[in-house]
């Protein structure tokens, strides 16, 4: 199986809500690079990111995925759909 890599991010957290994102819409994601950036200051940026990675027959749908599903800025918690 070919591992394709749809993203590269910087911060672990970042790449897992990606790869749990990916996982709840029914993809296969891996995420690879993730503990070396943990274990050292900086190394993420210099190995190039964490890689969250598809299968290769899932990559160009699980890549539109992730790109068009975005969190929307206007679902803010703090607004409301309740009239008073």
């Amino acid at each position: 199986m070919k591992l394709v890599t749809i993203a590269r991010l910087l911060n672990p957290a970042d790449a897992q809500l990606a790869r749990s994102r990916l996982e709840a819409a029914g993809f296969h994601p891996f995420v690879t690079g993730e503990l070396a950036a943990l274990s050292m200051d900086g190394y993420s940026l210099a190995a190039g990111g964490i890689q969250v990675q598809l299968p290769e027959p899932e990559a160009a749908e699980g890549l539109e995925y992730l790109n068009s599903s975005q969190p929307d800025e206007s679902d803010d918690a703090g607004s409301s759909s309740e009239t008073e």
